[in-house]
């Protein structure tokens, strides 16, 4: 297991800032997720530490070693990209043996090691196929086999399940998160998709414009977002905006620009000033007639409005419901067989630790 320090680096390409002034520090063993939509830097940032790329400012350390001028072959760094980069030509054994051949480990060596490695990803006995002889999620096993034979400091994922589909994909998150616990290995995973960085993470960077906007674990960076744009990019939210009422009572009440009135724990700027909610549509409850106004002594928020579409979805329904000048997303269990229909006048509840502050857009 391996440190790796992130410190001040940047990388431009002309006019355009692909890293500007990153810093992050990946704990041993950590499972560290870099998100954020096409040409926010993660990518940038990963083939940095792999040195593929040269930054222009900062440092990369592994263990407190500045690998800067280290080159790529000689970082002790594992990696897997999205198309796995398997050759053709070669067996199963001999696609996973190549990189030990690269570092002169041959003979009984390097059979003994594929062989744990081959029954570390479930595949023993597949040793003389070739790549077009497997399915796509083997493909995966195999790439994640020869990126961890040599045994690396740290294991780098470029997209490693984006060629695969949805139910291999989700089973192989399971399976990648299994082998990186078992193995120990520190992990940086580059993706755009937010469940797999949820699944997968242990914690996650979110990236816009060659910035972090935001570092947290999973449920905290899906629950209490920082700005709109982290909000928006965790999945889907609802927007309220107001003016700050101030805090009484452990509650802080922000008045919204309908005239209503919702609380929330956050810390809320001074009274007056503007302010901007986020609820996420699985917080909300949908109610056909008025809900009380507390529960077991926990102040509700309430709004009415009025369903414009249900969505079946099967295991569950997402209501369209318009409040006021807006629309909002309420996501509901699909518990009975009885749905909303357009036009029903409803009642949305939710607790005020669910409304979350944001600092910024």
């Amino acid at each position: 297991m391996s440190r790796v320090d992130i410190r001040h680096v940047s990388k431009r390409y002309g006019a355009i800032v692909a890293l500007d002034d990153v810093s992050l520090e990946l704990a041993d063993g950590e499972f560290f997720g870099l998100l954020g939509p096409s040409g926010s830097g993660k990518t940038t940032l990963l083939r940095s530490i792999a040195g593929f790329i040269q930054p222009e400012g900062g440092q990369i350390l592994i263990d407190g070693q500045d690998i800067g001028r280290v080159s790529t072959h000689k970082r002790d760094i594992g990696m897997v990209f999205q198309n796995y980069a398997l050759f053709p030509h070669m067996s199963v054994f001999d696609n996973i043996a190549f990189g030990l051949e690269c570092r002169r480990i041959t003979g009984s060596e390097a059979r003994k090691r594929v062989a744990e490695i081959l029954e570390l990803v479930q595949l023993p006995g597949y040793e003389a196929r070739r790549p077009k002889e497997l399915s796509g999620g083997q493909q995966q096993r195999v790439a994640l086999a020869r990126a961890l034979v040599s045994r690396p400091r740290v294991l780098l994922l470029d997209e490693p399940l984006g060629a695969l589909d949805k139910s291999l994909r989700q089973q192989m998150q399971v399976e990648l998160r299994q082998i990186q616990r078992e193995v120990g290995i520190t992990t940086v995973l580059v993706t755009h998709d937010q469940e797999e960085a949820l699944t997968l993470s242990d914690r996650i960077a979110i990236f816009r414009d060659g910035k972090v906007v935001q570092v947290g674990t999973p449920d905290a960076i899906y629950e209490r977002p920082r700005t709109a744009f982290a909000a928006k990019f965790m999945g889907a939210a609802n927007f309220l905006s107001g003016a700050s009422g101030g805090m009484q009572g452990g509650f802080g009440r922000v008045r919204l620009d309908d005239g209503q009135s919702v609380l929330t724990l956050g810390t809320l700027p001074p009274e007056g000033s503007r302010v901007e909610l986020a609820v996420r549509p699985e917080k909300f409850a949908i109610h056909a007639e008025a809900p009380p106004r507390a529960v077991n002594g926990e102040p509700l928020n309430l709004l009415q409005g009025r369903v414009l579409q249900p969505i079946y979805l099967g295991a569950s329904i997402t209501y369209r419901v318009a409040v006021g000048d807006g629309e909002f997303a309420v996501f509901q269990q699909n518990r009975d067989a009885t749905a909303l229909k357009p036009g029903d006048l409803v009642w949305l509840s939710w607790a005020a630790r669910h409304s979350t502050v944001l600092q910024g857009a």
